[in-house]
């Protein structure tokens, strides 16, 4: 969320920042302006009555010991008055309040700098590819053919269960899905990051803290009774440990890695698309989430883009490395370098991470600061986080690049962990 400081003090600078998203802001801050222009009215005249109050109050005080005991009631009488003027004035600042919220909720974070305008996908730019695509026979198989011939997932049983979009695991399949969990959150481990394990289901302050809410709401799972909401990645449990704390400098950064299953309402129209894993409603996914000191967290960036890339390195993967256009970008995305996969049956990349700078514009809604040594003054920290890595679209690419006459080979890394090198 951003600051109504900000929207004050660089107007047109947030207007010609958010066109880069393709955000029409004019109107909105416009809006803001003029409630906060009210407000700031409202609250000087209930100031300056506070202020006459106050300073009445202390003549009460004389009066009544040099005996003006008349003129004292009148005094007296004077700041019942002023306490219900106060009142009146504060009542009218609520409605206000909740309008000029509402208001700033609807602007999205601003791009960083170095985002360039455009539309979609299409316009998003490559930083760097690496890995070997390979050159599968003609007979080669997706990898959802492949899921049925070996009998490793069963999506007919996850409809019986539950319904499309949320499949259910068997055997060598159900093995190495948990390895691909454990290499990640070990890999995490090694690079310094504390695993956590969170809730799957979160209240709604911990959805407006991640701007899931209101912006996504109808894309997540809904438990109207008690207002809960199923978390569509491990961010929103995982960033919100840190809702209103305020932290020492020297803390930072505070790195954090947790697997969850997540969920997802919208999956998109039939098609090979979204056929077999390449969309579903419940997936799993590893999680990495910092909080960070403002002058670090592009470094920070970098190094989570790093560590991303080790991971789909090392289970062998093609895969390309695009930073996102203004029009590609989340709602709340300052930077996002997305990690693509190729799928060699398929023959098309598969989006597989998204690792975003968000600067101040979660931590203002989660309220988190951070104070250096020696200083009163506190400042809003910076998060950011990045999947490493979401599993369904990994599994799809291992399958399909891995397929041999004899069988799917697993990747060296992932050996240890599911105790077999193939898949027959």
């Amino acid at each position: 969320m951003l600051t109504i400081n900000l929207i004050r003090e660089k107007k047109d600078f947030i207007i010609e920042r958010l066109n880069v998203k393709n955000f029409k802001a004019e109107e909105i801050i416009e809006r803001i302006l003029a409630l906060d222009s009210s407000r700031r009215e409202i609250q000087s005249k209930t100031d300056n009555m506070q202020a006459e109050m106050n300073q009445i109050s202390r003549e009460i005080g004389i009066l009544m010991k040099n005996g003006k005991k008349e003129e004292a009631e009148a005094a007296k009488a004077k700041t019942y008055s002023l306490k219900e003027e106060i009142k009146l004035l504060s009542d009218k600042i609520v409605p206000i309040d909740i309008d000029l919220k509402n208001e700033i909720v609807r602007l999205p974070n601003l791009p960083h700098e170095s985002v360039a305008g455009g539309h979609g996908a299409d316009d998003n730019v490559k930083v760097r590819q690496g890995g070997v695509i390979p050159q599968l026979s003609v007979t080669a198989l997706p990898h959802w053919d492949l899921i049925k011939k070996n009998n490793i997932i069963d999506f007919d049983l996850g409809i019986k269960l539950t319904g499309a979009g949320f499949p259910v695991y068997l055997g060598k399949g159900a093995k190495l899905e948990r390895a691909l969990i454990n290499f990640f959150l070990d890999e995490g481990s090694k690079a310094g990051y504390r695993e956590v394990m969170p809730p799957i289901v979160v209240n709604e302050d911990s959805g407006f803290g991640t701007g899931q809410l209101p912006d996504k709401e109808g894309q997540m799972y809904h438990a109207n009774l008690d207002n809960f909401y199923l978390i569509p990645t491990a961010e929103v449990p995982v960033t919100n440990i840190y809702r209103d704390v305020i932290l020492n400098a020297e803390m930072l950064p505070l790195k954090n890695i947790a697997y969850t299953p997540c969920f997802r309402r919208e999956a998109g129209s039939w098609g090979a698309h979204v056929r077999g894993l390449n969309r579903l409603h419940q997936f799993d996914k590893v999680e990495i989430v910092r909080i960070d000191h403002p002058d670090h967290s592009y470094e920070s960036l970098t190094e989570m883009v790093n560590h991303v890339e080790n991971l789909v390195s090392k289970l062998e993967l093609p895969y390309r490395i695009l930073k996102l256009c203004g029009g590609d970008m989340s709602f709340t995305s300052a930077l996002t370098y997305d990690f693509e996969v190729w799928s060699a049956a398929q023959k098309r990349w598969l989006e597989v991470s998204s690792v975003s700078n968000f600067e101040s514009f979660q931590a203002n809604r989660l309220k988190c600061r951070f104070k250096e040594k020696g200083e009163k003054q506190t400042r809003l920290v910076h998060t950011l986080n990045g999947s490493a890595l979401a599993l369904p679209r990994i599994v799809a690419a291992i399958l399909e690049n891995n397929q041999t006459e004899s069988g799917i080979k697993i990747p060296k890394v992932l050996i240890p962990y599911t105790g077999f090198d193939l898949i027959n």
